[in-house]
């Protein structure tokens, strides 16, 4: 599979596959293809199928397969950003933010991904569930915004307000703790909790996160009649 990204902030990824190569995608993300891809929908199992539900994605998956010749399809980014391409290995799995999935090649597995700890399960948010890319090929993120990528030292942190956390090495480790004071708390308009994620690893953080525009614009979106 050979692929370019393109357009950026509005991209989409073309990716051009030989006979019998194969692309999945959880959420109906194709925008364009060739006549020869043929679309399969499955399932996967029953817990695999809960587990995608719960990290935010469709229960069923779509694969798409280049017949009797090379063939092309394009997945379009659903919100203005960044496309990258992870390579996936044993030892090199990535953890993205729910719905971040894009596609990928057939050999990379979607699952959910529950943080280790007290705090994170019932103060993270969005990020208490994330994604676990495992398995081999190449997967597509989305990343909403600018993205930013730090290389995390052994112990080294990074504090980030929530929701501004798109993916992560499967090295890093990550915590919730709370805004320190009760002023800070209150009316610092920060929230009341900060993702800490702790290296060695790569974490790359995005500018502009969804659910932060979606609240911005909330207030000037009439919901009644005129």
């Amino acid at each position: 599979m050979q692929y370019k990204i393109l357009g950026e902030p509005l991209p989409v990824v073309e990716c051009h596959l030989a006979s019998g190569e194969m692309m999945i995608t959880e959420r109906g993300a194709m925008s364009w293809m060739t006549p020869n891809m043929k679309m399969e929908t499955k399932g996967g199992g029953v817990g695999k199928m809960f587990g995608r539900m719960f990290s935010g994605e469709s229960m069923f998956q779509n694969h798409y397969t280049a017949m009797g010749g090379s063939g092309m399809i394009a997945f379009a980014s659903s919100f203005p950003g960044s496309i990258r391409a992870f390579n996936i290995s044993p030892g090199n799995e990535m953890i993205v933010q729910k719905s971040g999935f894009l596609a990928s090649e057939a050999g990379v597995q979607l699952s959910v991904h529950f943080q280790k700890k007290l705090g994170a399960g019932f103060f993270g948010g969005e990020g208490f569930i994330m994604q676990r890319l495992s398995g081999n090929g190449i997967a597509f993120v989305e990343i909403d915004g600018y993205a930013v990528e730090y290389e995390l030292a052994a112990g080294q942190q990074m504090v980030i307000d929530t929701g501004y956390l798109a993916a992560m090495t499967s090295s890093c480790n990550m915590d919730i703790q709370s805004v320190s004071g009760i002023k800070n708390a209150l009316f610092g308009g920060e929230g009341l909790f900060n993702t800490v994620v702790t290296g060695p690893g790569k974490i790359i953080l995005q500018s502009m996160p969804v659910n932060n525009v979606a609240s911005s614009i909330a207030p000037f979106i009439s919901t009644g009649s005129n």
